[in-house]
């Protein structure tokens, strides 16, 4: 019994961790802001690169 509840526990926490909401890790809520901090051209990959900031798709946020 107790091992079966333990599974049980393992699965439920796992599929929660799968579908928790992940933070933006970007510090910064718009390109504007990241210009002024003196970032341009943030490459995919970068703690500070978000999809919002990539407009054309090309895996560089806030292009020059």
């Amino acid at each position: 019994m107790f091992v079966r509840v333990f599974v049980a526990a393992a699965a439920i926490a796992a599929v929660a961790v799968g579908i928790a909401p992940v933070a933006s890790a970007s510090q910064y809520k718009n390109c504007t802001e990241a210009h002024q901090d003196g970032r341009y051209d943030i490459p995919q990959g970068d703690p500070d690169y978000w999809s919002g900031g990539d407009r054309d798709g090309d895996g560089v946020a806030c292009e020059s």
